[in-house]
């Protein structure tokens, strides 16, 4: 499945919107395991390099629409500064002022990062304010690049809503590699072909297994 990924745009003085997988366990304030955000750096690390001005975004745990200090991406921001040894200032809101001016104000090669997008209950709705205000930052010749492959089944403002007020929309490294992957794995399988579905939500899994029910040999679900 060819998807156009972020080498096949211009980014160069452009802002852009990346949605990563940042849905870290953090405990006492401390990140206990930072796999994700490390997988994410590809991505990250070639926008900077190529010029562009780039705003992050992800969830954290289930806040369930409020503000918790508790699943803050504060963490996140700090972690991230350290590996890419460059300030990645965090917002202290999604699209709100401190958002706005983060965005505005990030210059070429530099990187800042939303608060939990999950702080604000449309997200999870994918309500059309939210995701209009969310293209609202990078404004008209913004690019949206979707890098969450652990969230991609979700329909949220965040990798979907936002998609429909771009001009631009690509996937990042991480989702092109998944994808790669998923798409040999499936279509040209070595048999036996035994898939192992994991997971707390057994609901957002039905079409998932579905799909797979006439492709595998064997399927294990945890």
């Amino acid at each position: 499945m060819e998807k156009k990924t972020v080498r096949d745009i211009d980014v160069k003085g452009k802002k852009v919107l990346v949605r990563c997988d940042f849905n870290v366990p953090i405990k006492d304030g401390e990140i206990a395991d930072d796999t994700r955000i490390r997988a994410a750096l590809p991505t990250i690390r070639y926008l900077l390099e190529s010029g562009a001005k780039v705003v992050l975004c992800s969830h954290l745990g289930r806040p369930k629409g409020e503000v918790n200090e508790k699943y803050s991406m504060k963490p996140v921001a700090e972690r991230l500064s350290e590996e890419l040894d460059a300030k990645v200032k965090c917002a202290e809101d999604v699209t709100g002022p401190s958002a706005k001016d983060m965005a505005n104000e990030l210059k070429e090669g530099e990187a800042g990062l939303l608060e939990n997008v999950r702080f604000d209950p449309r997200e999870e709705k994918n309500e059309e304010s939210l995701a209009i205000e969310l293209a609202d930052l990078i404004g008209n010749e913004g690019i949206y690049v979707n890098d969450a492959f652990g969230t991609a089944h979700r329909a949220h403002c965040s990798n979907v809503g936002v998609t429909k007020y771009v001009d631009t929309a690509v996937v990042g490294y991480l989702m092109q590699k998944e994808i790669d992957f998923l798409g040999n794995a499936v279509n040209n399988p070595v048999r036996p072909f035994v898939a192992i579905l994991g997971g707390s939500k057994v609901s957002s899994k039905i079409s998932v297994i579905n799909n797979l029910l006439d492709k595998v040999d064997t399927l294990i679900i945890g």
